[in-house]
Formats: structure tokens, sequence, C-alpha cells
């Protein structure tokens, strides 16, 4: 529907289509030195500036038309001659109704067939904090908001270039959420941006509410547990990405920014492994891929070596075992099982729980737990130290969404090696890499640099990274003219 030289029928339009929105407000008033014009503005009451500061774009407008002669008012409208920022002109009442529900403040007037768009405010949101999950000891500690808009700032602030392109989409056909794509132009690979378009277009849902939810109806292998986005609460860990010719999908209400194609190896890295040593970086990333497989495999190689290869540890190791588990009813099976639970239980209450008394009750809840289930005879010390070890692993994995995989294959590898052995880990683990190298991120290898090394020969950033000056080139996944990132002058 277009919208009405004739106010009124515009305001009869706006009460229909909002009956019952107390929180909006539809505002007629007359404005002009004589008060002759009929004008009309709507807004969200919470979004929206009040209307008499001369600090707010509204404000601004408001203030200016209580004394303009009516006869130039059209004439201000169309010339925005205040330079106004952010004012446009909508033609339809249906731009005019989506304006205003994205926290706009909309104004009509007599006789001119245009609705005007006046940014102001907007919604509420909690500002640029600290990333919580993404915890650092050199880099920013600056963290993304609920807003995107203020996330694609914070992104800009640090890649101050008109290469890096940011465009809006709407997804979700009654929450109209928005959605940025941010990409930089001249390094990314133009099939990749197409096709993330194309899957964001194929599906139609009522809202979309946070960054999973895209997640999960645009990767590829959905049976797979490996996901196939990465996940940041950085905005430097998202520029450093664009660098690399990445793609970031940033979604409003939501705080973690959706990064692709990703790997492997990509889930390993964190932020600051471009800001320290390489010496250092190699060795700690060293320790999360020892991480990986102690959260993964090592209540499975305990029940396999104890139940079937006793011959590989010491006589002295495998007594101390013996003894340890003496008096136990149960089977090794079973303890390891019922520990690895309770641990869970602990993990996922001290999440819900409110602030420090979600850590005191994971630490007091482990301690007691444990020791009343040794005291009791129920479990041997010895698992508790393999399920502790466990935990330590899979929480030393830098990113969440890919520590959960692990979490759920070291159940099977538990049973693989209890019931079948060494021999049953080596299936499973050729059963795992090869799913592994079967998954793909976008067309891109999730194993690579380790597998299709020809596509990225000479990046030096695996499990050991180069020295800085001679990291050169970007990943396989960048646009294949600006391969070089660093060249000496």
């Amino acid at each position: 529907m277009k919208v009405s030289a004739v106010v009124k029928e515009n305001e009869a339009y706006i009460r229909r289509q909002c009956e019952h929105c107390d929180d909006i407000v539809i505002r007629p008033m007359r404005l002009g030195d004589e008060r002759k014009v009929d004008c009309l503005v709507v807004y969200i009451e919470v979004a929206v500036s009040n209307m008499m500061l001369e600090d707010s774009v509204i404000g601004k407008l408001m203030n200016h038309f209580w004394e303009i002669p009516p006869d130039r008012m059209k004439e201000f409208l169309k010339n925005n001659s205040l330079g106004i920022s952010d004012v446009k002109e909508l033609s339809t009442m249906e731009e005019a109704v989506k304006a205003m529900l994205a926290g706009n403040a909309v104004f009509f007037m007599d006789g001119y067939n245009k609705a005007m768009k006046i940014s102001s405010k907007g919604y509420p949101n909690l500002g640029v904090s600290e990333a919580e999950r993404e915890k650092v000891l050199r880099g920013s500690k600056e963290g993304f908001s609920d807003s995107a808009k203020s996330n694609s700032a914070l992104i800009r602030k640090r890649i101050r270039s008109t290469g890096l392109k940011v465009e809006e989409q709407f997804v979700g056909r009654r929450s109209d959420t928005l959605l940025h794509i941010l990409y930089i132009e001249d390094l990314v690979y133009e099939p990749l941006l197409e096709e993330i378009k194309e899957r964001l277009g194929k599906f139609e849902i009522d809202g979309i509410l946070d960054s999973g939810m895209i997640e999960q109806l645009t990767e590829e292998n959905w049976l797979s547990p490996f996901p196939q986005f990465q996940t940041t609460e950085r905005p430097d860990r998202a520029a450093m990405e664009l660098l690399n010719g990445r793609i970031v999908l940033i979604v409003d209400n939501s705080p973690v920014a959706l990064l692709l194609p990703t790997t492997f190896n990509n889930f390993l890295q964190v932020s600051e492994d471009k800001y320290n040593r390489f010496e250092l970086v190699s060795f700690l990333r060293s320790l999360r891929f020892v991480a990986v497989i102690m959260a993964m495999l090592l209540p499975g190689l305990y029940l396999s070596v104890i139940r079937f290869h006793t011959q590989i540890l010491p006589g002295n190791l495998i007594l101390s075992f013996a003894q340890a588990r003496e008096g136990v009813p149960f089977s090794a099976i079973v303890e390891l099982v019922f520990l690895e639970l309770a641990f869970e239980l602990i993990r996922e209450a001290g999440v819900r729980m409110p602030g420090s008394l979600g850590n005191a009750m994971g630490i007091i809840g482990g301690l007691i737990i444990g020791q009343a289930a040794v005291e009791a005879n129920l479990v041997s010390p010895i698992v508790v130290m393999i399920v502790a070890l466990t935990a330590l692993g899979s929480l030393a994995i830098p990113n969440t969404e890919f520590s959960s995989p692990f979490r759920i294959l070291k159940y099977g590898f538990l049973f693989l090696g209890g019931f079948f052995g060494l021999f049953g880990m080596i299936l499973g683990m050729y059963a795992l890499v090869s799913h592994l190298a079967g998954l793909t991120s976008f067309h891109i290898p999730y194993l690579m640099p380790y597998v299709g090394r020809e596509l990225d020969r000479g990046q030096g950033d695996t499990i050991l990274r180069k020295p800085f000056y001679r990291m050169k080139r970007r990943p396989a996944y960048a646009n294949k003219n600006n391969r070089i990132r660093l060249r000496r002058k």
C-alpha cells in the first residue's frame, strides 16, 4: 500500500496494524508556525529518544517544525535542508511499519505522499562488554554485544577500508531479524559468497533469535556432531579472519558471530596466537591437541589396558591399579560411566547457577562426590583421576562448540575400549578419521591443511606456527589472486 498524502488515512492504517500494541506510540500533532499542518509520528516507546531533546535526530526535526511556515515544510522534507543524518524516504506503508518495528521513528505529514524514517537510539541492548567465553591474556578485551550494527562497527573500527563490505538481509517471516554478511571484497572467494547467500535464501522460518539457528539451517552435513561454522565473541578475531578471506555472519540479538568456512585446525587456535611469539604458540597449540586426545580417548584407553592389555604397563603399576580397585563392587566400565555422568551433571549445574555460585558449585560438587564415592568404595581413586584429566582436556579446548562432540564421542570410545580393547579403539579412530576426511565446510576439506596440502602450501599455521615474518600466504579459501598477505619492502 502506497503512503497517502492524507495523514488521516495513514493513521487509520497504522492503528489497524498496531491494534492492542500498547508499547507503540501513535502521536498525531499539528505543526508549523500557525499549527495548521497535520502530522503523525509513530514509534516504539523505549526505542526513540524524547522528541523535544535537541541532541536527538527526531528532536531536532520536531523543534525545527514548530517555527517553520507551513508552505516550507514540504520543501524541507524533500531537500533535508538541515542535513539531519539517517533520514530516509519511504514509499509504502509496509516499509514504514517495518522501519518503525526496527526501532526508528516514522514521520508523516499532510500533503506529502512519503513517510520519513528517522533513526533514533534504537532498542536497549547490553552494550560492548568483555568476551566471557574467549579469555585471552594479550589483545583487545572488547566483546560483541547484542546489536548487529554495533558489532559490525567494532569490526569496521579494526579494518578501516572501503573494501570491507557489510550487506544487510532480513531473515524470519515474523521476527524480521537483521543479518549482516561481512567480507573483504578483493579477498573473498566469490563462489563461496554466492553459496552462503543462496543457502540463506533456501529456507523460510517464523523467527531467527540467535546465530545458532542460522548455523543449523545452513550447514551441509547436519548428521555430523562436528560444527561446520566457527563461532566467536571477539571483534579482533572476526577482523583477523576477514583478512584471511573468510566471511563473517552477524545476527541481531546475538553476541556470537559465525565464521565460515572453517576447518578442524581453526577451532584449536585463539586470537592471541597471532600476538605471541611462535615458540610459545606452537607449544600451547600442541597442548590443545593433546587435550583433544585426552578428552576423547583417555577413559577408553584406561579400560582397554586394565581389561585386555595389562602387559603394556609395568607390573608395579598394574598391582597398584588392582589394589585401588579392591572392594569396589562395580566393573570398571560402570565406574567410569557413573563418574563421567556425575561430572556432566556438575558441569551443567555450574553453568546454570548464577555468577560465582556456579564456580563454587562445580568445585564443591566435584570434591564432595569424588571423595564420598571413594570412601564408600563405589569407585577407585584412579578412576577419579582419569575422569578429572578427561574433564581438564575438554575444558582446555578453546571453542565450546568444538569440545561438545568430544564429550559425546568419549562414551563411544569408552565402550569400544571396555568391550574390545585396543582393537576396538583403533576401529573407532579409523571410523572417526574417515568421517572427518569426508567432511567439508562450504566445500573446504575439514582436515585442511593436513589433507590437500597442494591447496594450502606455504601458510605455516598448523600445530606448529612459523615465525610471523614467514607467514606470507593466506589460506586456500581466500581469493587466489590475493593469496600473498606479507611482503618485504
